[in-house]
């Protein structure tokens, strides 16, 4: 009796790659199910029509279509008819919605639309600003500025107050600092919340507001008025010279 050659088992018990019985797996995929129930493959016995495209529909079927409810088996046949194809748009409607369109035509305008309204959303953004427990005048009104620029465009600010060693006992500055800051925004944002400390960091995020944003109007200059050129000369009379006095 002939003994085979010890062969150690892969670790987990894994086989290795080549090993499966009867060969390697065939690769063989099929056609993708389409994402819309087209043609024969509505169930429902009757559907509702709608489109755009009727007085097309009711030259192939020799009658006036309107949108109604109709025998699925009628509008397939119609479809057919147009070399098109009966869509099924809202599956869950009762009946369910149907279209009588090129299908292909019909997924390529979809997924246009689709992509027109994912470039035209508005992507927001957090945006931060970092101040310090002695940040001057001048650094304040530079980032304030660029606050009144991130809110306007949309996106959100964080504005927050590092700490470093052992400047976190000026923790109240970073806080009235951060409350002047909110204060000079409120008509470009307002705050989720109050400014809070976690760490040695002291931060308020601020949300644009919704609309567009109300400037402010100059306050009207205090200028002297100028005496009326338009009157005439007989009302610019000055008062009556008193009478002369008599002599004897």
């Amino acid at each position: 009796m002939a003994f085979k050659p010890y062969r150690p088992k892969p670790p987990g018990g894994a086989r290795p790659p080549g090993s499966r019985p009867g060969g390697p797996r065939p690769f063989n995929r099929g056609p993708r199910p389409p994402e819309h129930n087209i043609n024969n493959f509505i169930r429902a016995n009757e559907v509702r029509l709608i489109g755009d495209n009727l007085e097309e529909i009711s030259v192939a079927a020799g009658q006036p279509v309107e949108p109604g409810v109709y025998p699925t088996s009628k509008l397939q046949k119609w479809a057919e008819e147009l070399a098109l194809d009966l869509v099924e748009i809202t599956p869950n409607a009762v009946p369910p919605v149907v279209r009588i369109v090129d299908y292909n035509k019909f997924l390529y305008q979809k997924k246009k639309r689709e992509k027109e309204l994912k470039a035209n959303a508005v992507k927001v953004e957090l945006k931060e600003i970092r101040f310090g427990p002695e940040t001057g005048e001048h650094d304040f009104e530079f980032k304030l500025r660029h606050a009144k620029s991130f809110l306007s465009e949309g996106n959100k600010v964080k504005a927050y107050v590092q700490f470093r060693g052992r400047a976190i006992v000026f923790k109240e500055r970073g806080e009235l600092l951060l409350l002047r800051f909110m204060k000079e925004l409120e008509e470009h944002g307002s705050a989720d919340q109050l400014p809070r400390l976690e760490g040695k960091r002291m931060h308020v995020i601020l949300s644009p507001k919704k609309g567009p944003v109300k400037k402010k109007e100059p306050a009207p200059s205090a200028q002297p008025s100028k005496p009326s050129t338009s009157a005439t000369p007989e009302a610019q009379v000055s008062a009556p010279l008193p009478p002369p006095a008599e002599t004897e």
